[in-house]
């Protein structure tokens, strides 16, 4: 799939950009760079000049490695493979609202519906409670019921809102037992511990340790084509943050071997919202938010980007999880060691792809499971 390592690339890219700000310091964290991908990768269709250079160069597309037409087939290839899924709860959606008052460039919408199966809707942004509960109700229907809150207030001068979201709801190829599942501790750092639900389950999973980095990662299987990937770094999740990239999942999904092995997880619950405008801005892409904007294919009216806001959730239980939210090195395996057990009882990374596409659907940090 010629957009993985890119849109990997962005994931690990953002993430750092997250995890570096002071306010989310020991904080969780959990997003969906799929969907902040398919909504910029959108705007390109109306991006100009420097415009369109720091979208795409923000969303780490090589222009000698990918046609612009490349890009947005791509991700029409992946929309459409998430949405034709059978027997899995994966879904995805993106939809322009519109003011009355403005007029989008007609190829421009026919663009956004071919590529990015975008539905459309006209908004009155001057009625700011309507125009939010409409916004509201789509991401609402489209996560079933997840995220119901995506905007609190709508600034009268929008003309346009773009909406991307990815819901998915997955069971476990083999469930945890609940009458195993027993009271544990989670060692948030160093002071800290707080109490937590973990679930235990022995049998054969696909494991490996990376001594380069000292982490163990554990995949956990769905009963379809996506899986959860659990990053465990023997010491703290600073030196893993600071290095990982798309080779690191690559060399993973490799190398990993069948193991048996006694895992303990934690039951949890977490929501977590961003605004994206600085963390965007730091990774070059500040010209789309300035008055200096080039959207001239979206409409002969000058636009800008004033916020990018994104929410997700995650919720891992016995049965499976649900998540929601509104990246070429040879390598050679190191040696295994013996696993008796994988106890998640400290901060890890959880990542979930989608293997048929390699695209990572979330990704995130779990420091505090006991915070909702």
């Amino acid at each position: 799939m010629e957009l993985a390592r890119p849109n990997g690339m962005f994931a690990f890219s953002l993430y750092k950009q997250i995890v570096s700000q002071p306010k989310y310091k020991g904080e969780n964290v959990f997003f969906s760079p799929l969907s902040l991908s398919v909504a910029l990768a959108a705007l390109t269709l109306g991006a100009g000049g420097k415009t369109y250079e720091a979208l795409l160069d923000g969303l780490a597309f090589n222009h000698s490695d990918i046609t612009e037409e490349g890009v947005h087939e791509g991700f029409r290839d992946i929309l459409q493979n998430i949405n034709e899924q059978q027997g899995i709860d994966l879904k995805s959606g993106s939809a322009l609202f519109v003011s009355d008052a403005f007029k989008p460039k007609t190829a421009f919408l026919e663009n956004m519906k071919t590529f990015y199966l975008s539905d459309g809707f006209t908004a009155d942004f001057t009625k700011n409670a309507e125009a939010a509960k409409m916004i509201n109700d789509y991401v609402k229907n489209g996560t079933n019921g997840k995220i119901s809150n995506l905007v609190d207030q709508l600034d009268p001068a929008t003309v346009m809102y773009l909406v991307s979201y990815i819901y998915f709801k997955g069971k476990w190829e083999v469930p945890f037992n609940p009458k195993l599942t027993t009271d544990g501790l989670f060692k948030v750092n160093d002071k800290t511990s707080v109490p937590v639900k973990m679930m235990k389950k022995k049998q054969k999973y696909d494991v490996y340790y990376d001594k380069e980095v000292s982490t163990t990662v554990l995949r956990l299987p769905y009963t379809k084509s996506v899986s959860m990937m659990l990053l465990l770094p023997d010491k703290d999740l600073t030196g893993l943050e600071d290095v990982v990239c798309p080779e690191h999942v690559a060399k993973w999904n490799r190398w990993m071997k069948e193991r048996e092995a006694l895992v303990s997880i934690p039951k949890l619950s977490i929501k977590t919202s961003y605004s994206l405008r600085s963390l965007l801005s730091g990774m070059g892409m500040a010209n789309i938010f300035s008055n200096s904007a080039n959207f001239s294919g979206i409409a002969d009216d000058p636009v800008l980007v004033s916020e990018v806001i994104q929410k997700a959730t995650l919720d891992i239980d016995e049965a499976g999880s649900t998540a929601t939210g509104a990246t070429g090195v040879v390598l050679m395996p190191t040696s295994l060691r013996s696993f008796e057990t994988i106890t998640f009882d400290r901060p890890f990374m959880v990542l979930i792809s989608n293997r048929d596409t390699r695209s990572i659907l979330f990704l995130g940090k779990v420091v505090n499971p006991a915070t909702k």
